[in-house]
């Protein structure tokens, strides 16, 4: 028979961090309260959501680390934008900051929800911050929420229990 994980529900057991770049803040701003209505949205409770901010997205690997280590972090989401520029900057950053958040994943197996936009524009990232493609903040928290919860059913379930 094979065995289908149905993650219980209980988002309000869950202890989530933001981690947020302040860099670009008219946009961080906008995907923070995305994730913080999404948190509420799926029952998670406000005591148990920490929000920590950084300078810039390069240093939202080591904010993330941090709060992995902790060992009582169900999730982190991490929020930040990188506009392209004239130079390689844009590369190097983004790379580098999705290269730190999957190596922190696969490390220590807290799920991070990635939300840091590259994008081309400013108009890109009011797209994705509330507009037309909607908050990437707010789908980062429930990728999240939804790993964290299939992760303690992956470390529940025992055979013969369902």
């Amino acid at each position: 028979m094979v065995h289908t994980l149905d993650p219980q529900h209980d988002v309000a057991s869950l202890l989530v961090a933001i981690v947020r770049s302040t860099y670009h803040s008219w946009a961080t701003g906008r995907m923070l309260e995305g994730a913080i209505d999404r948190w509420r949205r799926l029952g998670g409770r406000e005591e148990n959501l920490i929000v920590a901010d950084v300078s810039g997205c390069w240093e939202l690997g080591a904010a993330a680390r941090a709060f992995a280590e902790r060992r009582d972090v169900d999730g982190i989401v991490a929020l930040g934008v990188v506009i392209r520029g004239e130079t390689d900057h844009f590369e190097y950053i983004g790379r580098g900051v999705a290269q730190a958040l999957t190596d922190l994943t696969s490390r220590t197996g807290v799920p991070v929800g990635f939300g840091v936009l590259t994008c081309d524009n400013a108009e890109q990232v009011k797209a994705r911050t509330g507009g037309e493609a909607g908050n990437k903040g707010a789908e980062a928290m429930e990728a999240a929420v939804q790993t964290a919860l299939m992760i303690r059913a992956v470390r529940a379930w025992r055979p013969g229990k369902g």
